[in-house]
């Protein structure tokens, strides 16, 4: 079993190369390999190159040839069969491949010499020679600090900060028509009556506001 340097890798080979992963310990942003042709794949695509190309000639001549590439197909089946199945020669090839991709990785990593994990640049204190978790920088704690001092002082101001004077309470206004809310404005928001006109309380004649009497009636409004 492939045993990684990092916690965590990730094996993105196929039968066609090999190619690996191999994430940070802490963030665990990854860092991808170069990627590897195998070069088992590539003499199956050569014999498999030739068996499609002896089939093509003995659908025309038949005979001789149309053996030599039944031979070369049959070759090439079983050769794709021990792919499919991971084959010995595949096998060796990825466990150098993986070898060299680890090599290739670890230039892009740091071990911290406290905790023993292996990270990535963003996460590797310089100075001190710590990953950040065991040694924080010195700058970011303190931009941190005084990030987080000025989110709470706007927060306690805010808390002493008078920012609404109105009525929190509010009335539900009936249309004298319809008799269901009609809504803050000069309309009902159901019959459309002209909320600015009442109404005599005696004929129903509608009557403008600011009107004592009604034209029609004479009954007192109001």
């Amino acid at each position: 079993m492939l045993k990684a340097f990092t916690r965590n890798y990730e094996d993105n080979s196929t039968e066609a190369g090999f190619q690996f992963t191999f994430y940070c310990d802490l963030c665990h942003d990854g860092y991808k390999t170069s990627f590897v042709e195998s070069e088992t794949y590539k003499k199956g695509a050569i014999l498999r190159s030739v068996s499609g190309g002896a089939r093509a000639l003995s659908g025309l001549f038949g005979g001789r040839l149309g053996d030599m590439a039944y031979n070369a197909g049959f070759g090439s089946d079983i050769l794709s069969e021990r792919f499919n199945g991971m084959s010995p020669e595949w096998q060796k090839e990825h466990e150098k491949a993986f070898e060299r991709a680890q090599n290739e990785a670890q230039r892009h990593f740091h071990r911290c010499h406290k905790c023993r994990l292996w990270v990535c640049d963003a996460d590797f204190n310089e100075d001190e020679g710590l990953c950040v978790e065991c040694a924080p920088r010195m700058n970011v704690e303190v931009s941190a600090a005084r990030a987080k001092k000025m989110v709470d002082d706007i927060r306690e101001k805010a808390e002493e900060t008078k920012v609404f004077d109105g009525e929190i309470e509010s009335k539900t206004i009936l249309c004298p028509t319809c008799g269901k809310p009609c809504g803050v404005g000069k309309f009902c928001n159901n019959c459309g009556e002209n909320l600015s006109m009442k109404r005599c309380p005696s004929c129903g004649t509608s009557v403008a506001q600011g009107v004592k009497f009604c034209g029609e009636c004479g009954t007192r409004i109001g």
